[in-house]
């Protein structure tokens, strides 16, 4: 190849230099074929330990990142054309180059049509997903969801609607915070197997192509061990799985979302207060069984109403999460809560989602204390987050 084109080839390979340096958790792989007269000459490069492995010609090579536009561009003047392809998580790359020009031009996962061709379409909800058949392939098998050919499972049906409604009621919460930060960094507390992460992630980097680093939590070492060997199998090396009590759990970075999953009782007070420590810039928890305040509180004027069991368990429901809410607007947060799923699947179906959008508000934390002393209730979530406000 001539000098001008090989300038211009090294040119855009310094562009993926950048992209493997400032992305190197995303990044697979270069695939190289390098053409004279009618022969080609194939090379790949991947990175292993901060390092770049080329393999070519027999060969293969350690190198610096930064060494990639000239070591290839060099390369490239023994040869008619060369032709590369660059791989990251939703992304490829492809340049061609030869004596009359180089072209580059991206290509993004190809996203298939929603259940094309799948034998149970009729048992899908007609919505357009978020999380889509096809392009999700590799992560819907590793949660469980797909079988290995590619079908929905009929009894994981409901789990992919589940988790795919999941991703709709945090999708502006999401790419707010993608357009406010360079990386979102994710904390699962109570993460279990951390499938929602695992979507999460995906959804992240794969649909709204951002950098994002996740860290879960979880006080079994039999889960955690679990969740390290699917991030092993999708090649999410932006996973970190801890075994802690997430009480104990103090981050080394910024934390833009905290998420808990059905975190029982009290347990998902703890993933609030831990996000409220660390200043998390938005929360979002699906509460699961409440007992404290059930087990504490009395309400005189209903007492016609609550002296039925199942009514005054009802009503602690919502007093739980009412609280809950309350303190979060106490601690700088605008507050919501959602229905998750239909109540018919499961009567823990309730998401708490709140955003950072201030400091302290004492006004909320004056009217909490007030129907504190109401009730009679010592709630865990006041104890361990009200000394931080």
């Amino acid at each position: 190849m001539n000098k001008q084109s090989t300038q211009k080839l090294e040119m855009f390979l310094l562009g993926l230099q950048q992209r493997i340096t400032e992305n190197s958790s995303f990044f697979k792989k270069i695939t190289l074929k390098f053409k004279s007269g009618t022969k080609m000459y194939e090379g790949t490069i991947i990175l292993q330990d901060d390092r770049l492995l080329f393999q070519y010609n027999g060969r293969n090579d350690k190198m610096e990142i930064s060494w990639l536009g000239a070591r290839v561009s060099k390369i490239a003047q023994e040869y008619e054309a060369v032709s590369l392809v660059y791989e990251e998580r939703g992304t490829t790359i492809f340049i061609d180059a030869d004596n009359k020009n180089v072209k580059m031009k991206t290509k993004d996962t190809e996203i298939a049509e929603i259940c094309r061709d799948h034998n149970e379409t009729s048992q899908i909800s007609n919505r357009d997903y978020y999380i889509k058949i096809g392009a999700a392939n590799d992560l819907l098998k590793a949660i469980g969801i797909l079988s290995e050919n590619g079908k929905i499972k009929n009894d994981m049906i409901r789990k992919y609607n589940q988790i795919d409604h999941y991703i709709e009621l945090v999708d502006d919460i999401l790419k707010s915070l993608c357009s406010g930060y360079d990386s979102i960094n994710v904390v699962d507390c109570g993460c279990g197997k951390s499938y929602l992460s695992f979507v999460l992630n995906y959804y992240i980097k794969d649909v709204l192509k951002k950098n994002c680093n996740f860290i879960g939590l979880d006080i079994s070492k039999t889960v955690i061990d679990a969740s390290k060997k699917i991030a092993d199998c999708l090649d999410y090396r932006n996973m970190q799985f801890k075994v802690t009590d997430i009480r104990n759990y103090t981050a080394d970075r910024d934390i833009h979302l905290a998420i808990s999953l059905h975190a029982c009782d009290t347990a998902t007070d703890e993933a609030i207060a831990l996000a409220v420590k660390n200043n998390a810039k938005a929360i979002v928890m699906v509460p699961c069984c409440q007992k404290e305040i059930l087990n504490q509180y009395t309400f005189d004027r209903l007492k016609s109403i609550t002296k039925y069991g199942v009514l005054k368990a009802r009503l602690a429901d919502v007093l739980t999460d009412g609280i809950r809410l309350m303190l979060l607007e106490a601690a700088g947060y605008k507050a919501s809560v959602v229905e998750y799923v239909s109540p018919l699947e499961t009567p823990k179906n309730l998401m708490i989602r709140a955003e950072k959008t201030g400091g302290v508000n004492k006004a909320a934390i004056e009217e909490y204390k007030s129907l504190k002393q109401e009730l009679g209730i010592h709630p865990t979530l006041e104890k361990l987050i009200l000394p931080y406000l």
